[in-house]
């Protein structure tokens, strides 16, 4: 998976469409990812005591990596990862740029 904890990424398809965020979560083995404050859905909390209310609160949910693309760094687009070796370091680097992630 090319994608990271903490990278910014944009979305690309789906009702956040254009949406930029940063990731929260990553399920490599689902290939999804959780990003804040985007895809959320609203989840009905109920009273915990006596004479208190429930609530409706918003949670993000995981959202497929082949919809996403990362943004770069330095140039700040979306945009695709390789990966090449410096010395003994496998490092991401922008394909639009060439700067390393």
């Amino acid at each position: 998976m090319n994608i990271k904890k903490g990278d910014q990424i944009k979305i690309l398809s789906g009702k956040d469409r254009g949406k930029t965020g940063s990731v929260l979560k990553v399920f490599p083995k689902e290939d999804r990812l959780i990003i804040d404050g985007l895809n959320l859905f609203k989840k009905r909390s109920r009273p915990k005591k006596q004479g208190e209310k429930g609530e409706m609160v918003n949670i993000p949910r995981p959202l497929f990596v082949s919809k996403v693309m990362l943004v770069c760094k330095s140039c700040k687009k979306p945009t695709r990862v390789g990966f090449r070796l410096e010395g003994d370091k496998k490092v991401r680097y922008c394909k639009k740029c060439q700067a390393s992630n």
